[in-house]
């Protein structure tokens, strides 16, 4: 592990602090993080022990504890955030995928279908919601990227369609112009 970059940091700060039964990362275990940890704690994602945390620590160990640091709740969230993040965008779609491309409206759009899913009967295929959370945008094109399934593509449509009943047609028609994937309702 790096200590030179923050997160790398806060990782080995919170690995640190498993250690010891009071959650404090001591002076002597993160002895070579302590430049790192002070840059961190400016930013308020660390905190510093003070005189009287200090003087009980140093009950608890028996010893002098000059110096002792734990994450702080926004250090917690950031390692969590980090964790969730999406992976870099692969260099192109799997076998059976096939890269697609929508506007923001039209993901704007793809995004309530897919936080809709524990309430709708026919919720999006398996695999979209991750695949929503892994797009990636493309500034110069303007759109976000996805490689999707042709049963992911479908689903798309579906929840396009949808959107199509609540107000805008925009997102279906041009995501039928595109990929000639359109949701047609059975009788």
């Amino acid at each position: 592990m790096r200590a030179d970059r923050p997160l790398d940091a806060l990782e080995t700060v919170r690995a640190c602090e498993e250690r010891f039964e009071h959650g404090w990362v001591l002076d002597t275990g993160a002895a070579p993080l302590r430049a790192a940890v002070r840059v961190l704690a400016g930013q308020g994602l660390v905190e510093e022990a003070d005189r009287e945390t200090r003087a009980e620590l140093s009950a608890w160990e028996g010893r002098a504890v000059r110096w002792a640091v734990r994450l702080s709740a926004a250090g917690h969230d950031l390692l969590a955030y980090a964790r969730t993040r999406p992976a870099p965008a692969s260099s192109g779609p799997g076998p059976r995928e096939r890269l697609v491309e929508l506007l923001p409206s039209q993901m704007a759009a793809l995004r309530v279908f897919v936080a809709l899913a524990g309430q709708l009967r026919q919720p999006p295929a398996p695999g979209l919601a991750e695949q929503v959370r892994a797009a990636v945008h493309d500034r110069s094109a303007g759109r976000w990227q996805l490689c999707l399934t042709r049963e992911q593509m479908e689903s798309v449509a579906y929840g396009f369609w949808l959107h199509r009943l609540t107000g805008s047609a925009l997102e279906a028609n041009r995501f039928g112009r595109d990929y000639a994937v359109m949701h047609r309702p059975g009788p």
